[in-house]
C-alpha cells in the first residue's frame, strides 16, 4: 500500500455542524479494516471534541487545538506541544470586549471581527503568539505551531513519514498539513484559496467528499493520482 494514513480535518470536512454521519463512520471503519491508519486533525479543543464525537476510536491519533496537542484514543495518551497562554493575555482580551473566548491547553480562540483587537493585545504584551484563521474562527497560538507541527509529532509516534499520508480539509488552516501530504485533497465546499493549493478537489462536499476519497483509496490506493503535481479543480 502507498497510502497508509488518512489525515482528515473535522469541521466542514468529516463533520457537518459538528456531527459525523453514519455513512462516514462506516467508511472510516472500512478504511481501518483495510489495515490503514487514520489521524483526525482539528482546531477544536480535545474536551469539546470528545463531548460531541463518540467515535474517536476510529483514529490512531488526534491532532487537536490546531496542532498544539496530540491525543491517542486507544490509551488516552496526551501530550501538549506548546506552552499555555498567559493569563494576562486572556484577561486583557476580556477587558477589551473580545468574546466569546475559548481557552484550551495552548490555544485561545474567538471569532471575527475581533482579530484586530487580538493583534493589538499581542503586540502590546510582546507575546510570541500569532493568529491563525479557520474561516470566521480566530485562533491564537504560539508562533510556528500549526496542524503540520502536530502531524509531525504524530508521525514520529507512528514511525511513519509524510510520504504515506493522504490528507483532506476545507479551510485555510488546513493548508499547513495538506501541503506536506503525499496526496492532498479539498472537499467540494472548501475555500477556493485552498482548492488552488491541493492536488485535487472531491466532487462531493463535506463527509461525502471524505467518503469519496476513502473509496478511491480502497479501490486503487490513489494509483491514478499525481501527487503534488496536477491541480484538478
Amino acid at each position: 500500500m502507498d497510502v497508509l494514513i488518512l489525515a482528515t480535518d473535522y469541521d466542514g470536512t468529516l463533520a457537518e455542524d459538528g456531527v459525523v454521519s453514519g455513512k462516514a463512520i462506516e467508511a472510516m471503519e472500512s478504511l481501518r479494516r483495510s489495515g490503514r491508519s487514520a489521524v483526525l486533525v482539528t482546531g477544536r479543543e480535545l474536551p469539546q471534541l470528545l463531548d460531541i464525537f463518540d467515535r474517536v476510536d476510529l483514529f490512531d491519533w488526534i491532532v487537536a487545538e490546531n496542532g498544539s496537542l496530540i491525543y491517542r484514543p486507544a490509551d488516552g495518551k496526551k501530550r501538549a506541544l506548546a506552552e499555555p497562554p498567559p493569563q494576562e493575555f486572556i484577561q486583557e482580551l476580556k477587558l477589551r470586549g473580545v468574546g466569546p473566548i475559548s481557552v484550551g491547553e495552548a490555544i485561545v480562540a474567538t471569532w471575527r471581527p475581533h482579530e484586530h483587537t487580538v493583534m493589538e493585545v499581542i503586540r502590546e504584551l510582546n507575546l510570541d503568539r500569532e493568529i491563525v484563521f479557520n474561516k470566521d474562527a480566530v485562533m491564537i497560538l504560539p508562533t510556528g505551531v500549526d496542524k503540520a507541527t502536530g502531524m509531525n509529532a504524530v508521525l514520529a509516534e507512528m514511525d511513519r513519514s509524510w510520504s504515506s499520508v493522504a490528507g483532506i480539509g476545507d479551510a485555510e488552516n488546513d493548508l499547513a498539513f495538506l501541503s506536506r501530504c503525499q496526496h492532498s485533497f479539498a472537499v467540494a465546499n472548501a475555500l477556493d484559496s485552498l482548492k488552488l493549493e491541493v492536488d485535487s478537489t472531491t466532487v462531493a462536499a463535506r463527509s461525502l467528499g471524505v467518503i469519496e476519497l476513502i473509496e478511491e483509496i480502497l479501490q486503487n490506493d490513489l494509483s491514478s493520482r499525481s501527487s503534488h503535481s496536477l491541480r484538478q479543480l
